[in-house]
């Protein structure tokens, strides 16, 4: 049994990564504040290199110069230039850039323009999209020639607006997105997500949001996945296009200000201790977290059949909980009841205080709820 005096605001919580790209830093960040994290990369990149359909963008605007150049990432910008280096257009990409509208989403956007010798001509202070096409259709995009670069992330609305507005619109899709090779570790996740073996999922692309649900489809899991998702699991992405994927099917997701990792990975030492259960039993603070129990400030390891156990009671607290119903609960445990009185002997163990949970006799289990609460509650 572990216990720790000292526990980090996610502890006990077990976090989902769909993430492909930056996946160890997100899991690093998420493992220093005590998470346990499942990594599942729900996307693969198409190596830049043998990129054909970024080698034609390249090419094609070479040709013919863009009158405006919206760069949108820091890594897609550089990507793209390093790619047309290796492909030897390098110089013929810069000289081209040198001479149109550019535009810089954000300061890190700003850093890769200069860094390739390039000066923006505007960025947006919110860096938001949508700044940048309200700049535009201000200014009037008709018959101007518009060069769009892409990082694997739809943006609804916009490129549509800018062709209503009379554009022609070059799209230079940067690090384009495919199902992963191996879908052994998707798999995985969608079964923790229907079994609530995760509290929270995380996604940092949009394409990873979609690419989820589509195999969720391929495994006829969408309703399950979706229902895990509306109440138990939470949603948690970097950005509001991001979550269009999740928002489109009717999910509640959340969001930081700022669309950062670091910014994310405070939203969910924020949320997902609010959302664990606290009350007090025997004379002790019970925190119930996804796989462990903070008692008295102490965290501590709980097997996963005592938690299936302490759900069961902590869903209806100071009232009594038969054991078939108990039973009934425990994963894959048969029918015979001795399975509960063992698994609440070990539950009972980990917990560290034995009166927390009362035996009932000839009935069943509840929980010890202090007598000042205990009359909302008990049967």
């Amino acid at each position: 049994m572990n216990v720790s005096q000292e526990h980090g605001p996610l502890s006990g919580f077990t976090v989902g990564v769909t993430a492909a790209r930056r996946a160890d830093e997100l899991g690093a960040l998420l493992q220093r504040r005590g998470a346990t994290v499942l990594h599942a990369p729900a996307l693969r990149i198409v190596p830049l290199a043998d990129d054909s359909e970024l080698l034609a963008a390249t090419k094609e605007l070479i040709d013919l110069a863009p009158d405006v150049v919206i760069a949108t990432t820091a890594i897609g910008f550089r990507g793209w230039i390093e790619a047309a280096d290796g492909w030897g257009y390098g110089e013929a990409l810069l000289g081209r850039l040198r001479g149109v509208e550019l535009l810089a989403r954000g300061p890190k956007v700003k850093g890769a323009v200069r860094a390739a010798g390039l000066t923006e001509h505007w960025s947006p202070s919110s860096e938001s999209m949508a700044e940048v096409l309200d700049r535009l259709l201000a200014e009037g995009v008709d018959g101007r020639r518009v060069a769009l670069q892409l990082h694997g992330e739809p943006l609804p609305g916009f490129v549509e607006s800018l062709r209503a507005g009379g554009a022609d619109v070059v799209l230079v899709p940067v690090y384009r997105w495919l199902p992963p090779t191996d879908l052994t570790p998707v798999d995985r996740l969608l079964d923790a997500v229907v079994s609530r073996g995760v509290d929270a999922l995380t996604f940092t692309s949009a394409p990873a949001a979609a690419s989820l649900f589509a195999r969720a489809e391929e495994r006829g899991m969408t309703a399950e996945v979706t229902a895990a998702l509306s109440h138990d699991v939470l949603s948690a992405c970097v950005g509001p296009v991001t979550a269009l994927p999740l928002q489109s099917r009717g999910l509640d997701t959340v969001q930081p200000e700022r669309f950062r990792l670091g910014p994310l990975v405070q939203l969910l030492c924020q949320e997902l201790p609010a959302r664990a259960r606290t009350l007090p039993i025997a004379g002790h603070r019970l925190e119930v977290r996804g796989h462990a129990v903070v008692v008295d400030g102490e965290l501590r390891a709980v097997p996963p059949a005592g938690m299936a156990l302490l759900r069961a009671l902590i869903r209806r607290p100071g009232w009594v909980v038969a054991r078939a119903e108990l039973l009934r609960a425990l994963p894959g445990a048969g029918r015979d009841e001795h399975a509960v009185e063992t698994a609440m002997a070990r539950l009972r163990a980990a917990l560290g205080a034995p009166k927390l949970i009362q035996t009932v006799v000839k009935r069943g289990y509840r929980l010890a709820l202090d007598p000042a609460v205990g009359s909302k509650y008990a049967d």
